[in-house]
């Protein structure tokens, strides 16, 4: 199991090898997130509201699965730098263990709370019904969540970047596929609505993990479980230590969601739309920089591993340049087409005329944030949870929230979408900053 090439290969090619195949997926991923809500939108409005309430308690599950994967994958890749194969898998088997748990508690947790949760935004019978169907059925797929991603940070931990990326493309494949099947029928198949949406989602989910299980029993794993493994507790401070800031630098976009929304529908329902139309367009500008952090992550984690601290260096500032391009991308895509692109989604006018602005104004925070996501995963990847924390939550709730709630009281919901930008701006400058501090008191540089 040589894993030398991470600190041997020059920079530039060994971090396009392994950030590549996640970026490509991750626009897979990001395409399959758009096309559910197209979908969705053609089915009601109302549908799409239900959607966008039920949104951020999906992506609290998926940020607990990949937060404390990312957790799995800092330990491993550390201890394969140090190569100290044991403990890479002793750490691999606990973190397992502990995604099985946390997949059944979800499951129960989020089927029973879902009505309780969607009465704070809304009172429309329709909107509960289609959030509560939808949820129930999206929910029941958690325990394959946890570990499907649980496995996919392994194999990243491995430098196995392009066998999760095929397997994350078929997932969204298949769920692209499934969509229209399940909700509006095809042939013997009859249409199911906002059901059908969440069957294929969580088809879609199901896939990657027999896929992940299958590689593991039939193809060449290095790193192997071994019962006794599972009978320490020995890792688990080292996994959570990571894996809780991780998932709460994920899970606090559903916080703001959930704020943001309370804040908009009290001026009307159309920007609690036109707040998860954005979010799940944000997702294919962000997550191809993220699909970088991914690619980075077990190369900062091995190099730290192995005290090549100028490669972390050198590492950090090739991917500030790489997201600040896909992000100037972003930015400009939505300044010139930002009703083509909400009117796959909507066809209301009045829905059309606030996504137009809220775009253009939110898409001026992209270029700011490649600071904060870039040093955020850099430290994720040194093992340093906090600090990673601490950035997201100048980006989630210190700042956004209450310049949320000031402006929207000025301006109204446009207040709201200004809120971003100026987050960002100052959370830029607060990440540099924490960065250079733990650089300099972790390097030798």
């Amino acid at each position: 199991m040589n894993q030398d090439y991470m600190k041997t290969k020059p920079i530039l090619p060994l971090v396009l090898s392994m950030s590549l195949p996640m970026v490509l997926s991750m626009l897979v991923n990001s395409l399959y997130n758009i096309v559910d809500s197209f979908f969705v939108a053609r089915i009601s409005e109302n549908a799409m509201n239900a959607l966008s309430l039920v949104f951020p308690i999906q992506n609290l599950i998926t940020a607990i699965a990949v937060g404390f994967g990312v957790g799995m994958n800092a330990v491993i890749a550390f201890y394969l730098g140090t190569e100290d194969h044991k403990k890479a898998e002793d750490s691999m088997a606990q973190g397992l263990l502990l995604s099985a748990i946390h997949g059944i508690i979800l499951m129960i947790v989020c089927v029973v709370f879902i009505p309780n949760f969607l009465k704070f935004f809304t009172n429309d019978p329709v909107v509960l019904k289609d959030g509560i169907l939808y949820g129930r059925i999206a929910f029941s797929f958690s325990f394959v969540i946890q570990v499907g991603i649980a496995f996919e940070k392994i194999y990243q931990s491995l430098g196995r970047m392009a066998l999760t990326m095929k397997i994350m493309i078929i997932g969204c494949v298949t769920n692209i596929i499934l969509d229209p099947i399940l909700i509006f029928g095809l042939g013997p198949i009859p249409a199911m609505g906002i059901a059908g949406a969440a069957i294929a989602t969580g088809i879609g989910q199901t896939v990657p993990f027999i896929l992940y299980l299958y590689y593991y029993y039939k193809v060449d794993l290095p790193l192997r479980i071994h019962k006794e493994a599972l009978d320490s507790t020995q890792y688990y401070k080292k996994l959570y230590g990571i894996g809780i800031p991780a998932t709460l630098n994920i899970a606090l976009p559903s916080v703001l969601i959930s704020v943001l929304n309370a804040i908009l529908i009290s001026y009307s329902a159309i920007y609690v739309v036109v707040l998860g139309i954005y979010y799940k367009l944000q997702t294919f500008v962000f997550m191809p920089s993220n699909g970088i952090i991914q690619g980075i992550r077990p190369l900062v984690g091995y190099n730290y591993g192995a005290k090549e601290y100028n490669r972390i260096n050198k590492i950090y500032k090739l991917t500030l340049g790489l997201s600040l391009i896909i992000m100037i991308a972003g930015t400009l895509l939505c300044f010139v087409f930002p009703k083509e692109i909400m009117g796959l989604f909507t066809k209301n006018k009045e829905t059309l005329d606030a996504g137009v602005i809220a775009l253009r104004i939110i898409s001026i925070s992209f270029v700011f944030s490649s600071l904060s996501l870039t040093s955020g995963g850099v430290l994720e990847g040194l093992g340093m949870g906090i600090p990673s924390l601490i950035i997201s939550l100048c980006r989630y709730v210190v700042i956004i929230l209450p310049c949320a709630y000031i402006l929207s009281s000025l301006l109204g919901p446009t207040g709201v979408w200004h809120a971003f930008w100026i987050t960002e701006v100052f959370t830029a400058v607060i990440s540099l900053l924490i960065y250079k501090k733990k650089k300099k008191d972790s390097f030798n540089l």
